[in-house]
């Protein structure tokens, strides 16, 4: 296989407004630089009955293309580039930059983000791998978006079909499923949510009791809320997906609620609101939930940017006998403004069997604040040398009540870990958090994150936590102090330990 056919492009549709920021080649061959709208600045406040004014945003840009082997990237900026950085950093990739054309190899499939001159009007890269299969569009269980605009509006998928979005398509629409079976959401074009308002549908793609899910390869764009959730679901598998153009309020990434032997793999999540997100709910838009439990939840090869919320987080909503046997591992978060890894119980839920494992976490040196919005008409402010730091370090355990804390955010925890009655509780009875395993968590950045568990009473506590191999700015962790650990009441059983120190 020669170097052009390594790489597969696609056509965009003529209605397609190409940025203004970037251009890129492929191994030689162009490829078109789409838009989306991205939150700017970290200001939110609860749903005002309005929607986040655009001053609030600025626009991103990003590619597609599919790939077998190493290739080279030329991306020139329209700005001249006093910096770049390419993230997520821990794939080591160090770029040349010739008169602001920035040139670098990807050697496998996969997703990065291109940051010139900051963190503003990024350029995210999705490299595909190539097709296996493609469905045929005759095949009458398919749904077959081909090249071009389409106007789908509300997607119903019933049992046995197939929604196949191909590349160079742009389908303006949102995918509903209800107690189906073999579905599946299959393709490398882009699912735009942009049509819809708030309400209209319950996000980009909304699944309530189906069984045996799959879901490939898609961009989606602008979703109204939360833009992947699968809702008292079984046997979903959710991989290679791209979620970029949340900025609107509550626009979360891929929510599980109350579902069972999920799979998530080898995603990017570009959210306003939080990222991947395990939850329990007695309802999901009139459909019951809150008796089944959230179980053997794996998230793994995933790179997150988030630009308010929280990037792996369990909770605030806890509504469920139990959620256990969840995993985070192998997973690049590149930018998140509170809490890197945060167990936000505000419920009723036995939460145990909890692991996060391989964690990378990039603090950028000048994040900005995260503030909630008082007044309609007030502005972001922003303060020179402000040193906040993302209470985020991957230790996250349960969060205090974000809507007590106004713009000051002044507790500034890495990660938290707490059990308390929040703004989202809906039971009345306490939960419990116990056998948390946080193992070889990177962090890097100029500054030092903190972190916090608290229980909730001599029943309700947060124990048997273990902490290894965390590594703050290259330092072991071996301690709470050293690691600016902030233990409370009710919290037993924490551990720091070293491999093969047991």
């Amino acid at each position: 296989m020669n170097d052009v056919m390594k790489v597969r492009t696609y056509t965009p549709p003529e209605e397609e407004i190409a940025s203004d920021d970037y251009f890129i080649s492929v191994n030689g061959k162009p490829v078109f630089v789409y838009r989306a709208r991205v939150s700017a600045v970290p200001f939110n406040q609860v749903w005002p009955g309005y929607q986040r004014p655009l001053e609030q945003t600025e626009l991103a840009s990003f590619a597609y293309w599919d790939m077998a082997g190493p290739v080279m990237i030329e991306v020139t900026s329209e700005r001249p580039v006093k910096s770049v950085v390419i993230r997520p950093t821990s794939y080591g990739i160090q770029p040349s930059v010739e008169n602001d054309k920035i040139i670098f190899q990807m050697l496998r499939p996969g997703q990065v983000t291109v940051e010139v001159n900051g963190t503003h009007h990024a350029l995210h890269l999705f490299a595909n791998p190539l097709e296996d299969t493609v469905p045929n569009p005759d095949n009458p269980d398919v749904l077959y978006f081909g090249p071009g605009v389409h106007h789908a509006g509300k997607i119903e998928l019933k049992s046995g079909k197939t929604v196949y979005i191909a590349g160079s398509a742009v389908v303006y629409g949102a995918i509903v499923a209800a107690e189906a079976s073999n579905i599946k959401i299959l393709g490398r074009g882009i699912l735009d949510t942009s049509t819809f308002n708030r309400g209209d549908v319950g996000g980009s793609i909304s699944l309530y009791g189906c069984t045996h899910v799959e879901i490939d390869g898609i961009i989606i764009r602008d979703p109204n809320a939360w833009t992947v959730t699968p809702a008292a679901c079984q046997h979903v598998a959710i991989s290679n997906i791209k979620l970029i153009g949340l900025w609107r309020y509550n626009t979360d990434g891929i929510d599980i609620v109350n579902s069972q032997d999920v799979n998530i793999e080898t995603c990017f999540v570009r959210s306003f609101d939080d990222s991947i997100v395990i939850k329990g709910l007695k309802g999901r838009r009139e459909h019951p939930t809150g008796d089944m439990p959230v179980r053997d939840v794996t998230v793994s090869d995933c790179v997150i940017w988030n630009d308010w919320g929280r990037a792996l987080e369990i909770g605030a909503e806890t509504v469920a006998p139990e959620i256990s046997a969840l995993v985070f591992k192998n997973c690049d978060i590149i930018r998140t403004t509170h809490i890197a890894m945060d167990i936000q119980h505000g419920d009723r839920a036995m939460v145990q069997d909890i692991r996060f494992e391989n964690i990378r976490f990039e603090i950028d040196d000048n994040s900005p604040r995260p503030r909630m919005q008082s007044a309609h008409n007030e502005k972001y402010p922003v303060e020179e040398n402000d040193k906040y730091c993302p209470r985020l370090l991957c230790l996250c355990l349960v969060l205090i009540n974000t809507f007590t804390v106004n713009a000051g955010y002044e507790h500034k925890a890495q990660s938290v870990l707490e059990i308390k009655k929040t703004h989202y509780s809906r039971d009345e009875e306490r939960g419990r958090i116990r056998d948390v395993h946080i193992k070889d968590v990177v962090v890097t950045g100029k500054h030092f994150p903190a972190s916090y568990f608290c229980g909730y009473d001599a029943t309700h506590q947060v124990e048997n936590i273990t902490i290894e191999n965390l590594r703050i700015n290259g330092e072991l962790i071996t301690n709470a102090e050293k690691g600016r650990f902030s233990i409370k009441d009710y919290v037993s059983n924490v551990r720091f330990v070293v491999e093969g120190s047991y």
